[in-house]
Formats: structure tokens, C-alpha cells, sequence
């Protein structure tokens, strides 16, 4: 266990983790930060990710192995620039990959690539998912082989700008009193390349079954949802950006509605916060980013692991990450 908490790689910048078991082994789906000197700004234009490096470990305890470049933009015909956070799923012997990007229009969107292998490379198609919008998808594969998807971003990920159906650059930021926007969900079709209907927004309610609010930054949806299982029920966890936490709901139906548990992990180094939960050999394992190798510069973050303790009733364990 002596490499939990230490970067997984130290010789490309890595984050968004989204970490899964396929064959016995551990693959890790991050985006590649790319070095510059360009200015932070609200709107994640320092983020100028454009592909990525899958990475693998035989076992919690092996060496981590950059398997190369699995896709690279260039190779994707709508894309016009930031590959951000992506997932992967597998079904009936594909492998698939789940990214956002901007479109030429500056507009994100979901794209999805396959593969024959894990590790890539994959093929991507021509077009980006209808009716897909936003940033930072996750895909559940349920138990019965039906597989949904788990994506969106306040802010620089446009997720503000859709609540009328249809994109509105100016549109109202929901603040204060007002119900906080919840991820977009979404059902994916037996080719896990479409939607099979519509999509919608998830509730996330608080303890009296109220929804969350806009202005209660400690526990609103932010980005970066991830959606696990846990002796029958589902777990929503995502982080909340401004506040920089991680946090997880509990809710009976993929769907929801889901209920706020508390804290998965308190800040660490650096302004985002983005995660996966992956159980592997009778355990459980987080994976999350940090800045450590870059000494704090938002965009240059590093991949890292550590145990997670999850109770018989569903509850977690608060990680406080540079504790001993």
C-alpha cells in the first residue's frame, strides 16, 4: 500500500481519474494536462487537454504503466479543442470510451470512442452523441447489462446554459435560495453510442427531502459526478467546486432521487476536485487529483489513489488527504 497518496505518474500531468477493473486489472481513464503559461480564468480555458494516456496497474501494489496515446484530437472530426475528463465502460467485448470536448461552435459535448482493448487504442465516431452536452461524463454499467450515463459542469462546463433545452450562453445562474442544477442523466442505448430517450436532470435533496440550494456551495452538485454501488443501492458522488470538496448522495434507483450523505474527502491541493470509486479484490479505492507535482498550478496535476473506507450501511469514511 506504500504507493497509495503519491502520483501514479510523474512524467505527464494527469487528473479526472476515472478508475475501473477490467481483467483482473486496474485501468485508470485520466485527461493529460498539457504545460503553458497561459492565465487561470472561471471559464477553465487553462485546461487545455487534447488526448489521452490510459493508465494501468496489475495490482494496487505494481507499478503504474502509461500505455500511450489511446486518442488524440486530431483524429476526432468534431472536436475543436479541450478533451477534457473522460470514462470508459466495457460490454459485450468493447471497450468504450466516454469524453467532452468543444465542437466548432465552442459548444461541449460527448463523444465516444471504441476499442478492442482497455488500454486503446480507440477508434472514435465520426460525430459526437445527440443530444449529449456538457463535460465530465461517468457511465454505469447495472448490474442487468442496462448502462447509464452521468455527466455535466457548472461554469466553464455549460451546464447553466442548457436549462432551456437548448443552449443560452447568457443564461441565468440558478444562485441564492434557488434549487441547485443536478447532473444530467441519461439512458444509454444497446449500441452505447446514443441516448435510448431523453435525458434529465437528477435531484439531489437534503436530510428533510428539500432540494439542495444554489447559494449551499458545501453540498450543491458542481461537476465531476461518479455513480457506484453498494449492497443494492446507488451512489452519487461529485465534487463541489467552489468549496472543493467531494461528497456523495445515496438513492434507491439509478435515476434517483438521491439523498446527501456527507463528505467522501476535504480539499486538496489545487481548485478542482474530480474523482472515481472503484471496489478491487474485496476493497475500496478512490482516485482523485491533486497539484503536488506542480506546487499548486491548477493545471498541472498528478493522479493519485488511496484506500476508502465504506461502512455496512453505505456511509464513508472522510478522507483528509495529507493526514498520516
Amino acid at each position: 500500500m506504500s504507493e497509495q497518496r503519491k502520483p501514479l505518474v510523474s512524467h505527464i500531468f494527469t487528473a479526472d481519474p476515472s478508475a475501473h477493473v477490467f481483467n483482473g486489472k486496474i485501468y485508470v481513464y485520466p485527461s493529460h494536462d498539457i504545460p503553458h503559461d497561459g492565465e487561470d480564468n472561471d471559464d477553465g480555458d487553462e485546461y487545455r487537454m487534447e488526448d489521452y494516456h490510459i493508465l494501468s496497474m496489475d495490482s494496487v501494489d505494481a507499478p503504474c504503466v502509461d500505455n500511450g496515446c489511446a486518442l488524440h484530437m486530431k483524429d476526432v472530426p468534431w472536436v475543436s479543442k479541450q478533451m477534457w475528463a473522460p470514462d470508459a465502460a466495457y460490454k459485450d467485448g468493447k471497450y468504450y470510451l466516454y469524453f467532452p470536448a468543444r465542437d466548432k461552435d465552442g459548444i461541449f459535448r460527448i463523444g465516444v470512442a471504441v476499442s478492442d482493448d482497455p488500454a486503446g487504442p480507440f477508434t472514435p465516431e465520426e460525430n459526437y452523441m445527440p443530444g449529449s452536452y456538457s463535460i465530465d461524463p461517468a457511465v454505469l454499467v447495472d448490474d442487468d447489462g442496462r448502462a447509464y450515463m452521468y455527466n455535466g459542469g457548472l461554469w466553464g462546463g455549460q451546464l447553466e446554459m442548457w436549462q432551456s433545452g437548448s443552449f443560452d450562453p447568457n443564461a441565468h445562474r440558478p444562485e441564492g435560495d434557488e434549487p441547485a442544477l443536478g447532473p444530467v442523466f441519461g439512458e444509454l442505448d444497446a449500441d452505447m453510442k446514443h441516448y435510448k430517450g431523453e435525458t434529465k436532470q437528477l435531484q439531489i435533496l437534503d436530510e428533510n427531502g428539500k432540494p439542495l440550494t444554489a447559494g449551499d456551495e458545501d453540498r450543491r452538485y458542481f461537476e465531476g459526478p461518479w455513480m457506484h454501488k453498494f449492497n443494492g443501492k446507488y451512489y452519487l458522488s461529485y465534487s463541489t467546486g467552489t468549496t472543493h470538496y467531494l461528497v456523495y448522495a445515496e438513492g434507491n434507483r439509478p435515476d434517483g432521487p438521491f439523498t446527501y450523505k456527507g463528505r467522501i474527502m476535504e480539499p486538496v491541493l489545487g481548485w478542482t476536485t474530480h474523482h472515481s470509486i472503484v471496489e478491487y479484490q474485496g476493497k475500496w479505492y478512490l482516485f482523485y487529483h491533486d497539484c503536488e507535482l506542480s506546487n499548486g498550478i491548477n493545471h498541472r496535476r498528478c493522479v493519485k489513489f488511496t484506500e476508502l473506507t465504506i461502512h455496512e450501511d453505505g456511509t464513508i469514511e472522510t478522507i483528509r488527504p495529507y493526514e498520516k
